[in-house]
């Protein structure tokens, strides 16, 4: 069990305040959509690199009141970074995974928020998974146009709450969680991630099939289902956190195994790292394949997700999902 949650809550809203600061502070900055390194992980852009101070100066205050392995993108992949400097990774009681800015490309040119995303575990060290997050919490980063950001947070056991926050004064609301209630994917919300060439194809006919089994032959003079291709493994799970989405699933290291093709660029554990809002909220969110979603707390090992926002919904689409990977070589 973690050593009091609702301190470590309120530390990993602070943090995101600042990242959320940092970025309204330099968004006016020129060049932030230009590459800066590419890692194991994903590409860093300028705009990251405006982020990364701030989390590495705020671990070190933080981690001098308790000490905590940081797992995050540009940190050692292997080991993460103990704060305090000069701490041994195995006398520290926190392991921390963060996604500072999960959504940059969007966010990069002004478009759509991204998101900060961070969980906590015991630190259980290499062993540790994202199943032992115990708090976790998500901020969102706004456009220039913005006038408020959303926070949510969860603790294990005791639900997933929100508030609203007012950019200009700094009062926040209550926000209300509603996953939906919809049992059909009819006039709704519903995708598969298909962000990048190299798996589009596949994930089309996964969705057309999809759509064709449970709608019926398209009548292209009809929008029976909709889809909404939101860069962002948090803001994915915010829409159906929050009930805009019925289903959304990536699932990019299946499709590059149908393909027969090395793992590409795909969803990573840290972009999963508040996955325990989405469970606390009702969502159920699996790896693709009908078994919880897991994986190693770090920023490189590749995973498939789905997730449904109601069970009905999961009832009808996920054995379609099933179907069409068996259908493909790969045995649920």
């Amino acid at each position: 069990m973690l050593p009091n949650p609702q301190s470590i809550v309120d530390h990993l809203r602070q943090l995101q305040r600042l990242i959320r600061q940092a970025l309204i502070d330099g968004r006016s900055r020129p060049n932030l959509e230009q590459v800066n390194r590419a890692t194991a992980a994903d590409t860093i852009y300028q705009l990251d690199v405006l982020i990364e101070p701030v989390v590495e100066e705020y671990c070190d205050r933080w981690g001098r009141e308790i000490p905590l392995v940081l797992i995050a993108e540009g940190i050692e992949p292997e080991t993460g970074r103990v704060f305090p400097h000069g701490t041994r990774q195995e006398d520290a009681p926190l392991r921390v995974i963060i996604d500072p800015v999960d959504g940059t490309r969007g966010i990069m040119y002004d478009k759509r928020p991204a998101w900060a995303l961070a969980g906590v575990a015991a630190n259980k060290g290499s062993a540790t998974r994202l199943s032992d997050i115990e708090v976790a919490v998500m901020t969102e980063l706004p456009t220039s146009k913005m006038g408020w950001s959303d926070v949510l947070w969860a603790v294990r056991g005791q639900g997933a709450h929100a508030l609203r926050d007012d950019l200009r004064t700094g009062q926040s609301d209550t926000l209300p969680i509603r996953p939906s209630q919809a049992q059909s994917i009819a006039h709704g919300f519903a995708m598969i991630s298909n962000f990048f060439p190299g798996t589009k194809v596949m994930a089309s006919e996964l969705m057309e099939r999809i759509a064709s089994q449970l709608l019926g032959p398209a009548d292209v003079t009809k929008a029976m289902v909709f889809e909404d291709q939101y860069i962002s493994t948090g803001g994915q799970f915010y829409e159906l956190i929050m009930g805009h989405d019925r289903f959304n699933a990536d699932l990019r290291p299946l499709f590059y195994q149908c393909n027969r093709n090395p793992e590409g660029l795909c969803c990573h554990p840290y972009d999963c790292a508040t996955l325990l809002i989405a469970q606390e909220a009702g969502i159920a969110i699996t790896n693709g394949l009908g078994r919880p979603l897991d994986g190693p707390l770090d920023t490189t090992t590749g995973l498939s997700w789905a997730g449904y926002a109601n069970p009905t919904l999961r009832g009808q689409i996920e054995p379609i999902v099933r179907q069409f990977f068996r259908d493909h070589g790969i045995d649920p």
